[in-house]
């Protein structure tokens, strides 16, 4: 039926608009394009013009002539003769402006012959200019390449291209390439069109509506009827782009890793001759991103004359037009540290590195597949060559081990379904006989009956079908990874207005919990994702909108799908396993669409004639005609609707939310805070379409050179507000801690903005990382400068160890090495001998990374960038005026920020990089008290760390010290040292032994003060030490840097302190049980952070303030002084009730069998430590037996069982805390909540002890 529409519909079309050649303006060459004037004359482009556009304006959409004029054609004019190809070409494109609205093109391009004599005598002057030789017409044997460059007036007939377009509000392809095609064919066909083409064009301009949500509609061309449809606003909203194009095109492995790049907003260049593909590509990645939506430069088709905002500093998704002819190699883009290049028409894509891979990759390309395989669509797409088919099958077959190793991979798969293919033609072939229509095959296949036509053609139908069931798998994913999003939004305690103004510094989101709750093999991906704008965006807007009427309309939906999810699933957050969870709901979504197309729900007017004068309408065949403006500029009056009541509001607002499909009025401060919050950390969210003039370009760099600065200010603080977790909290910043997997995410996406700050105005690229490039050209010239010195040896070589006499010495050695790297060699003998160094490390872009991490965990970043950056000369060499790094004032400031970082210590170095052989530096200090010049016996150490232990090491006897390297220890945590008691003299005071990582340059002391040898103290020969990170002290940063000094980080090693009876500390009983609690309350949160953050237990156990410690003050409590002239250890104690219980076993005095196996455990322990051929000493033994009891969750047994011993009553004095009942109950107690944790104990502690 034919329909009025009310006055809240709107146009189908905007404008329609013709582009060409002006042949009152002649030829003008287009400079911008970037042509070279090499060519031939028929192979270079000139500037086309918008010759005509109808109405001439609309207020809801303003038109934007250089916009339109340089996406209609983007290349400008191009010449053919009669031996070229003729054929008509479409292309669709999008205007996005600066506020992120969009207005969408569809543009047919063909070519009319040249009429202007004026037009072909200049073309055949400029190819006389360009091939002066004559054209011999006589000789036969002209090249076809000759052939196909040449023009000759006399003999070619000259084309021009011209172009028509439908400018429109929504993007409906597949309608307006019917609507120009058959606009075309009028002009083309010898017959002429039933009506004069004015009627056509003025139907679809004004009495054309859009379809409203969830209808169909259909109108007519001026051949046959066009059908278009839109989604209600219950289902994903509307997309008319070919997925299954894309996937011909890439292949299903690439289109996902595309995918990937996109959802963690790298960097996006596509890459084609074609302008078609690009938008298909791009807005086919960009609607599979649902709920989530692109928040950064988008231009699908970059025109030839904004070529320079590929130097763009910021996230992008661009498509950049190939001739066809330039390899990639060819191609000079200024950065490529963070891109994704994809090649379409070459099937190949080049990725970044370190790119996490997507959750359940293989299931989910399995599942897509399945869909793909039943319309006939090869998983693989157009692979050309065998070459490249081997390879793809061999890159599958090594993502599926990955797969199996990270966890991803439930079951082994087969690859593609393809005897299910078989099936499905033998099927389709079946049902065509029997007179019905196969729709779609999946599982069941949906069949219609005969007589239930679809209003539209088949392939555009199985287009239809094809995209939503790809949408609907997609969709499903982030349905299951984000199904309890909700519980982890932060709600604003303050009002809507405070909220938005402090936005930049409130966390939305609680990332640090919902990853804890993530699958393991998920982290790497989501870490990342949590991080991008286009999620803080989706959350900004949950935050925004508290009810249903609010939501935008992809929230709407998705969170619908959340609840049925949810609602099906019943489960806690907590129970998150990685198991794959197909797609249930494409049937009601296809259902949906078949429905809208067997029924249609609208029918617009039909073209009539217009109110033309005599003569008005006439064409001539090949040419579109010049229209009537007259007829065209004016739109009906009678139409109700077409009247308005406020248009240009209800259209501003529209624009605002078309891509969105959202058609309810939202109120306008709600649009204000969410597009905004939007803008937020994106200083320039659109190139603006215009021909650009100099000053236009500079103000453009300017706002990238803003957007950095911003960037690095947002991302610093971010930094390190998490890093310094609970103090940051206490000053009411946010979170409480900061997870390995989120410091690694942050730490890579500072490496990324790096990259892009020194990327932005390069001179000329050299190699994929501009900061690595910057960093050897630095190299190179201060080696220019001066001759560079040899390696350097170790610190403190040539010292013997009487110089450490002095404590200070120690600090000398430790840290004006460190000062010594920031000199100007200190760079090139970096890289030098480090980071080139490591043959893990293959590429530029992995090696500035590593620099940066390294530079980083030394707290050095700043100064270096800031001696980097003191070679003006250089960088004005290396860089444009415009660029970042030569603008002084964001320079310094840029330069501040990075040196906050060393307010906090970081381990990011280390802790990537830990198959890397790195050499260490050991020190030991002899006391300066009988330091033991006199020592005879040969000592040795062994370190350990997070990672590795060293095994024993001999230490040379004269010199104390030894240089060894050895694989990545990770953070250390102890050392054991000994001798081996040979000589006159074998006793030896240490004060503490010092170890320096020579490449990250930390440096650990591990405190004794205690002797080594027999007779003296508890008659150890070898000690385990607990280590400190020594930090350095900030004078020398002060005066370099000219900064206020940053407060340091508490260290997070703990010192080992042994105390010996004639120092004990006078603590209370009220003292010892809040360090026992203290002890107890720091392994408790250590086994309840995730486990890769939980850090070293042995720290805790044995560490400064650690269980031993603790244990050790309740013993000593009230113990009786021992005799003159002799000490008495606890181990003593120990060994006098071993000796009462053993005996007491054997008499056969026992209260209970559990009194009994209690015993029965504390004498094995007992007799396997002092059997032990271990010299560790009696405080060594009393380590070891706390240790060995935590582990086996027996200490709080063992202290019962003393507590009643008759020996305690011989050896402690009545104040005693192991004299009082209450006490002890309450220490069992506290000792009892270590039963549920997993302890696992350091080798180093329990080594020598076989239980």
């Amino acid at each position: 039926m034919t329909t009025g529409f009310s006055s809240g519909s709107c146009r189908f079309a905007d404008y329609f608009v013709i582009c060409g050649l002006d042949t009152e303006s002649g030829l003008e060459p287009d400079e911008l394009s970037g042509e070279n004037f090499e060519q031939s004359p028929l192979r270079r482009t000139f500037k086309s013009k918008v010759l005509a556009h109808y109405p001439d304006n609309v207020e809801w959409n303003p038109f934007d002539q250089d916009a339109v004029g340089m996406l209609c054609m983007p290349k400008g004019l191009a010449f053919r003769t009669q031996v070229d190809s003729l054929e008509p070409q479409f292309h669709s494109f999008i205007i996005t402006r600066e506020d992120g609205s969009r207005t969408y093109g569809f543009a047919l391009t063909f070519f009319e012959e040249v009429t202007s004599k004026q037009i072909c005598s200049a073309m055949q002057t400029l190819y006389h200019m360009h091939n002066p030789r004559p054209v011999l017409h006589a000789a036969p044997a002209i090249s076809r390449l000759q052939r196909f460059n040449s023009y000759d007036i006399s003999r070619d007939t000259l084309y021009v291209s011209k172009c028509i377009c439908l400018i429109t509000p929504m993007a409906f392809p597949q309608a307006c390439r019917k609507v120009l095609q058959q606009l075309h064919q009028a002009v083309s066909s010898p017959q002429p069109p039933p009506l004069p083409l004015e009627s056509f064009i003025y139907n679809i301009l004004y009495e054309v509506p859009l379809p409203p949500s969830g209808r169909s509609l259909k109108f007519s061309g001026v051949y046959g009827p066009v059908v278009c449809q839109r989604p209600s606003t219950c289902e994903l909203p509307l997309f008319d782009f070919s997925i299954g194009e894309m996937i011909h095109l890439l292949g299903m492995e690439n289109v996902l890793q595309l995918f990937t790049c996109a959802l963690l907003e790298m960097q996006i260049l596509l890459y084609s001759q074609h302008y078609q593909r690009l938008m298909t590509v791009a807005e086919s990645i960009t609607a599979l991103m649902f709920p989530f939506q692109w928040q950064h430069v988008y231009v699908p088709i970059l025109p030839a004359s904004l070529l320079h905002f590929l130097d763009a500093p910021v996230p992008y998704l661009m498509g950049l037009h190939s001739n066809g002819q330039d390899d990639r190699t060819k191609l000079e883009l200024p950065q490529e540290a963070n891109l994704c290049f994809v090649d379409i028409d070459n099937h190949f894509i080049e990725l970044p590195e370190e790119l996490p891979q997507f959750p359940n990759k293989l299931e989910f390309i399995q599942e897509i597949s399945e869909v793909l395989m039943s319309f006939g669509v090869s998983p693989e797409g157009n692979i050309h060559s065998s070459d490249s088919q081997a390879k793809y099958r061999g890159f599958r077959s090594v993502d599926m081990v990955s797969d199996k190793r990270n966890g991803n991979l439930a079951s082994p798969l087969n690859s593609y379904l393809l005897r299910e293919n078989e099936t499905i033609a033998r099927l389709q072939a079946l049902v065509k006989r029997t007179g019905v229509i196969v729709l779609c095959v999946i599982g069941a296949p949906l069949v219609l009956a005969a007589d239930m036509r679809v209003q539209c053609d088949e392939e555009e139908l199985k287009m239809h079908q094809l995209n939503i069931h790809v949408r609907e798998v997609f969709a499903n994913r982030f349905t299951q990874m984000f199904a309890d999003y909700e519980v982890f939004v932060i709600q604003p305690s303050q009002d809507k207005e405070s909220w938005f103004t402090n936005r930049d510094q409130m966390q939305n989101f609680d990332k640090a919990s919902f990853l804890s709750d993530q699958p393991e093999p998920y982290l790497p991906f989501l870490s990342r994702f949590l991080e991008t704008q286009m999620f803080a965006s989706f959350i900004d807007s949950k935050i925004l909108c508290h009810d249903d009427e609010e939501k935008e309309h992809t929230l709407r939906v998705f969170d619908s799908r959340v609840d049925k999810i949810r609602m099906l699933n019943v489960r806690t957050p907590t129970l998150r396993t990685s198991m794959y969870q197909k797609c249930t709901t494409i049937e009601e979504a296809e259902k949906a669409i078949e429905m809208r197309v067997v029924k249609i729900d609208h029918t617009a007017l039909h073209p009539h004639l217009l109110d033309m004068k005599i003569g008005q309408g006439r064409y001539e065949q090949g040419f579109f005609p010049r229209l009537q403006s007259d007829v065209l500029s004016t739109g009906p009056t009678s139409n109700k609707w077409a009247k308005r009541s406020a248009p240009a509001q209800w259209r501003r607002r529209d624009r605002q939310k078309q891509h969105a499909e959202h058609l309810y009025l939202d109120n306008d401060q709600r649009e204000k805070y969410i597009q905004e919050a939007r803008n937020l950390g994106t200083t320039i969210r659109q190139p603006k379409l215009s021909n650009l003039s100099p000053s236009v370009i500079a103000q453009t760099n300017w706002k990238f050179v803003e957007g950095l600065l911003k960037e690095c200010r947002n991302k610093t603080k971010r930094m390190l507000v998490e890093k310094m977790g609970r103090e940051a909290v206490e000053l009411g910043h946010g979170e409480v801690s900061i997870t390995g997997v989120e410091e690694n995410t942050l730490i890579a996406s500072l490496c990324d903005l790096l990259e892009r700050i020194w990327s932005h105005g390069l001179q000329v690229k050299q190699g994929k990382s501009a900061l690595w490039s910057h960093l050897l050209h630095y190299q190179e010239s201060k080696e220019k400068k001066n001759a560079t010195p040899g390696g350097l040896g170790p610190p403190g070589k040539d010292v013997s160890y009487f110089n450490f006499h002095m404590m200070k010495m120690i600090f000398v050695f430790v840290f004006t090495y460190d000062h010594q790297t920031s000199s100007d060699l200190s760079i090139c003998h970096f890289i030098c001998r480090h980071i080139q160094n490591i043959s893990e490390i293959k590429t530029d872009v992995g090696k500035a990374r590593a620099w940066v991490r390294l530079s980083m965990e030394k707290k050095l970043l700043s100064r270096h960038l800031k001696q980097l950056l003191s070679e003006h000369e250089l960088t004005k060499k290396l860089y444009k005026r415009y660029a970042f790094l030569r603008c002084d004032d964001e320079k310094e400031q840029f330069l501040y920020h990075l040196l906050s970082f060393n307010a906090v210590d970081y381990f990011c170095f280390t802790n990537v990089f830990t198959t890397i052989m790195i050499p260490y530096h050991v020190v030991a200090v002899p006391s300066k008290k009988l330091g033991g010049s006199m020592f005879t016996a040969n000592p040795w150490v062994c370190v350990s760390g997070e990672l590795a232990e060293t095994g024993v090491l001999q230490v040379p006897r004269n010199t104390l010290e030894i240089t060894f390297e050895c694989q990545n220890l990770g953070k250390l945590t102890t050392v054991q040292m000994g001798h081996d008691n040979t000589g006159l003299y074998a006793k030896w005071l240490v004060e503490c032994v010092v170890v320096r990582n020579e490449i990250t340059g930390h440096t650990y002391k591990f405190p004794c003060g205690r002797w080594l040898g027999k007779g003296v103290d508890d008659g150890s020969l070898e000690r385990i030490l607990v280590g400190e990170l020594m930090t350095p002290s900030t004078e020398n940063d002060e005066r370099m840097c000219r900064t206020p000094p940053m407060q340091q980080s508490p260290g997070m090693m703990r010192r080992f302190v042994t105390i010996s009876p004639s120092s004990k500390p006078k603590l209370n009983t009220g003292q010892i049980q809040e360090g026992v609690g203290e002890a107890i309350n720091g392994i408790v949160k250590h086994f309840h952070k995730p486990e890769k953050e939980r850090g070293s237990l042995t720290l805790l156990l044995c560490g400064e303030y650690g269980l031993v410690w603790a244990l050790e003050q309740v013993f000593q409590h009230g113990f009786k002084s021992p005799r003159l002239f002799k000490n008495v250890f606890i181990w003593d104690f120990l060994e006098k009730s071993q000796v009462y219980f053993e005996s007491a076993e054997q008499r056969e005095v026992t209260p209970d069998e559990n009194w009994q196996t209690r015993v029965r455990h504390f004498c094995r322990f007992m007799r396997a430590i002092n059997n032990t051929s271990r010299n560790i000493g009696k405080d060594g033994k009393f380590q070891m037996l706390v240790c060995l009891g935590a582990r086996d969750h027996l200490l709080h047994h063992w202290i019962a069982l003393l507590a009643d011993c008759p020996i305690t009553a011989q050896m402690y004095e009545d104040i005693a805390l192991m004299k009082d009942r209450s006490l002890v109950n309450s220490l069992i107690r506290v000792l009892q909540t270590l039963q549920e944790f997993n302890i696992t104990l350091e080798a180093s502690l329990v080594k020598g002890v076989g239980i």
